[in-house]
């Protein structure tokens, strides 16, 4: 058996590399300009190493009865892991992957292939570009997961933005989408604040540590016009390998507090993780 070699190449918005897990065969990271950016395991698609994935994992198990297909639009591709994830846990599912670093996509697409009829489509375009020309009540899901470096690009940051998120879902659809803040949370309360004024729920799934803001992490954002189930969510996230809580209704709406929507002129990055706050979970 010959042994993977790590690949290193440059793409349109950085150095990317593939590095194989010495603990899993078929298993790879890819980082941008150093930055964990995704993880796959091609012999178990369902497989999610790092922690927010495994919490979009959960969200994504229980927005429909198992193994339904959905009509997923994921704005950011990666190394693809969760159109794979929704391609083997949801089969038949018809998925739009929307990535800037057309480069990238090539790589990626190159070196960890698609299963045959994954009912996966990419498409190397801006994603705030793609989401206002995409049609009304088009997809059942929407997973933004779109990273400039280490930072959410500003114009996916405003209100604007949620609107559009919210025009382009069914009714019953789901917007979930991966954010990094630290205590004050200017940003993470931004965005909730953004949200909660298009969509009639929230949840919003963290580490414990990071709510209570000892340290910087990632969130998992969940908006939506119908209820989320957040007990079994809840289940869910408390027994993973690191334990997170779901946070909604009034306890939502007390940390979200004063902040207000944030407006195209306004918007921002999401702000710069400090050095070693990402690795792989």
């Amino acid at each position: 058996m010959s042994e993977a070699i790590p690949v290193s190449r440059a793409v349109d918005h950085g150095t990317a590399k593939l590095m194989p897990d010495v603990d899993r065969e078929r298993a790879w990271l890819l980082t941008v300009d150093g930055a964990p950016q995704s993880y796959v395991d091609l012999d178990d698609p369902a497989y999610l190493e790092f922690e927010y994935a495994r919490r979009l994992g959960y969200v994504l198990d229980t927005v429909a009865e198992e193994g339904r297909p959905l009509d997923v639009l994921h704005l950011g591709g990666g190394a693809l892991t969760l159109p794979r994830y929704v391609a083997a846990t949801r089969p038949g599912s018809r998925q739009d992957v929307v990535e800037a670093d057309r480069a990238l996509l090539e790589l990626v697409v190159e070196q960890l292939p698609l299963a045959q009829g994954s009912g996966v489509a990419l498409h190397a375009a801006d994603a705030r570009a793609w989401l206002e020309a995409a049609p009304d009540d088009s997809a059942d899901v929407l997973i933004a997961d779109v990273f400039g470096g280490s930072r959410v690009p500003a114009h996916l940051t405003s209100l604007a933005y949620a609107r559009e998120a919210e025009r382009v879902l069914r009714p019953g659809g789901v917007y979930l989408t991966n954010l990094a803040d630290a205590a004050p949370f200017a940003f993470l309360r931004s965005q909730l604040a953004n949200f909660a004024a298009v969509f009639e729920e929230l949840a919003l799934i963290a580490e414990p540590g990071v709510l209570r803001g000892r340290r910087f992490g990632n969130a998992v954002l969940v908006a939506s016009h119908r209820s989320v189930d957040t007990a079994a969510l809840a289940r869910r996230t408390a027994a993973d390998a690191f334990p997170a809580r779901v946070e909604h209704g009034a306890a939502l709406r007390d940390f979200i507090g004063a902040a207000r929507p944030v407006h195209d002129t306004d918007a921002v990055p999401s702000p710069e993780p400090p050095d070693g706050a990402f690795g792989i979970g």
